[in-house]
């Protein structure tokens, strides 16, 4: 299995030992390598006919590349902060954007996430991690990662959201956020509530959406 370990903050630096060994990162993520790599280009982004059609349904732009061999490969985006997360049988479910890479136990697919990609411009579906195995996330800045407990609901900007994992029920909610209330904002405001018991990952910057930054 390919060995993922950072480079500083702002470098992942994925080691594979030969023999098969496979990573998916974001087409033209690969900064430097050393040994022997082979890079194929792929497309949709997710597995099968299913991720590939849902993809071009909803405009998502998602293409990555598979790399193999030995050595180690470097990879970065836009000088993102890079963050970790170990997977052993459970689905992280991610913004394609912020999927930087996965190791060959991982497999990539859809998922439905609702009116909050259909808002942003962004699609109906976000990104379906799971298997075993490592995956790494880009963050406009440190992540921060935010316990969800029964009793204890957490309310997401949309624009803030990177990531989740765990037993969550997500739905979507109009509400008031900071730039809005100080007349910066532009179209409809809202956020994201999660319930349950889960992990969220959340970006200290809010992305550029259609109607602006949310």
């Amino acid at each position: 299995m390919a060995q993922f370990r950072l480079h500083g903050t702002k470098v992942l630096a994925v080691t594979l030992s030969g023999g098969g060994d496979t990573v998916k990162a974001k087409n033209g993520s690969m900064v430097a390598y050393d040994g022997q790599m082979a890079f194929k280009k792929m497309t949709g982004g997710g597995e099968g006919i299913r991720g590939m059609v849902t993809r071009r349904l909803t405009g998502e732009q998602m293409t990555v590349m598979e790399v193999k061999g030995q050595g180690t490969c470097f990879f970065a985006d836009r000088a993102s902060d890079i963050s970790l997360v170990r997977l052993n049988g459970e689905k992280l479910h991610v913004e394609a954007s912020n999927l930087l890479c996965t190791d060959a136990g991982l497999h990539t697919g859809t998922s439905f996430t609702g009116l909050r990609g259909a808002t942003q411009g962004n699609g109906l579906f976000t990104t379906a991690v799971e298997g075993t195995g490592e995956a790494a996330l880009m963050s406009a800045g440190p992540a921060v990662l935010l316990r969800v407990s029964q009793g204890a609901p957490l309310q997401v900007d949309p624009g803030a959201y990177v990531a989740h994992q765990g037993n969550l029920r997500q739905s979507f909610q109009s509400g008031v956020n900071f730039r809005t209330f100080m007349g910066e904002g532009s179209g409809e405001a809202f956020q994201i509530r999660f319930e349950g018991d889960g992990l969220v990952y959340v970006q200290p910057s809010e992305r550029n959406t259609v109607g602006g930054e949310l």
